[in-house]
């Protein structure tokens, strides 16, 4: 009762004194991305069905802000929203070495760029055409030379890190995901194969057709899933099944999937699920989701009990008394206040 009484003073207090957020020039300043880019264009034992031939095209496709390589789309879907699409649709979005450094840049500009950052809240993971990403595409990657291609995708670290990188270039189209400081929604459909389903395993949230067909299909090339699997499938599901999907490559459906845990929902339109729950996402306050993502991907897996309850407080104690504490305290009792975006 006692914070519920400190959160209404501090929003009153705001919407008195306060006729807007802090000026602009009050925000910190963000490190620029310094690795390479291109020219912005403005402008998968069980039987498994076939996954239908539903076909996605981006949102608002006239809204790209940028094109990378010709393999990667941002698009601006508004309120803060940007739609990373894969677009490689005549190779299902498979894996060359191109679209694994576009997919790296991507995400390194989400980060670092503060002018695409600027006011950023969710990101959207989306495949055009008839998959989400069908994982390498292993001609492509021959054809540009076995051996430099290896030493691309292997070289540690891969420079899209910035400073704080740890992982190669491989590792970093899925790892990347976890840095961003807002959540990252994958939306599945067609098929999500070996590379594909690692990156959408990097996301926050995944969001899959029924129909839609997922596979950790390295083994069936004598090889592991080395793209940050060994990070983010601790965290959603338990060791048995990380095992056995990866030791026989089956291939599951999307409501297998879900059952496994492996994908957050299975619904009919992904797209519009993710849009749905980004709708409700971003009516929270940017701090609180960013720090709630922070407090439990620092957490989950091998923290202590003390390094934990320390780290709930620390981040509360960065929230309580700010501006978008306030104005999301203020939401509770009719005072609608704007968020300041950073």
């Amino acid at each position: 009762m006692m914070l519920k009484q400190y959160c209404f003073r501090q929003a009153l207090r705001a919407s008195q004194v306060h006729l807007c957020p802090p000026a602009a020039n009050a925000r910190p300043s963000l490190p620029i991305c310094h690795t390479h880019r291109q020219s912005f264009h403005h402008s998968s034992f069980h039987t498994v069905q076939e996954p239908s031939s539903q076909s996605y095209e981006p949102k608002h496709p006239t809204n790209i802000r940028i094109n990378i390589n010709d393999h990667v789309k941002l698009i601006s879907l508004g309120q803060g929203i940007i739609n990373v699409v894969l677009s490689r649709p005549n190779k299902l979005n498979s894996l060359c070495i191109p679209m694994f450094e576009a997919i790296a840049e991507a995400a390194s500009m989400l980060r670092n760029d503060k002018e695409l950052n600027k006011g950023l809240r969710v990101v959207i993971i989306s495949g055009e055409g008839r998959a989400f990403c069908s994982g390498l595409d292993a001609k492509g990657v021959a054809l540009s030379g076995p051996k430099s291609s290896l030493n691309t995708l292997l070289k540690r670290p891969s420079g899209y890190g910035e400073e704080d990188g740890v992982g190669n270039l491989a590792q970093d189209v899925c790892y990347l995901w976890r840095k961003l400081p807002v959540p990252v929604i994958a939306v599945l459909h067609g098929y999500c194969f070996g590379g594909g389903l690692q990156i959408a395993l990097g996301a926050d949230l995944r969001f899959a057709t029924p129909d839609c067909k997922l596979s950790i299909m390295e083994s069936r090339w004598g090889l592991i899933p080395d793209m940050s699997a060994s990070i983010v499938l601790r965290e959603i599901v338990r060791i048995d099944v990380a095992k056995e999907l990866t030791m026989t490559g089956r291939i599951i459906s999307g409501t297998e999937a879900e059952s496994l845990g492996l994908v957050t929902r299975c619904v009919d339109d992904p797209m519009e699920e993710a849009l749905k729950v980004t709708r409700e996402i971003i009516a929270r306050s940017p701090d609180s989701v960013a720090a709630s993502k922070e407090l439990f991907q620092s957490t989950w897996m091998e923290a202590d009990d003390a390094t934990c309850l320390e780290k709930e407080t620390t981040l509360q104690l960065k929230l309580i008394g700010t501006w978008n504490q306030a104005a999301a305290a203020g939401r509770q009792f009719g005072i609608n206040l704007p968020y300041w975006n950073k």
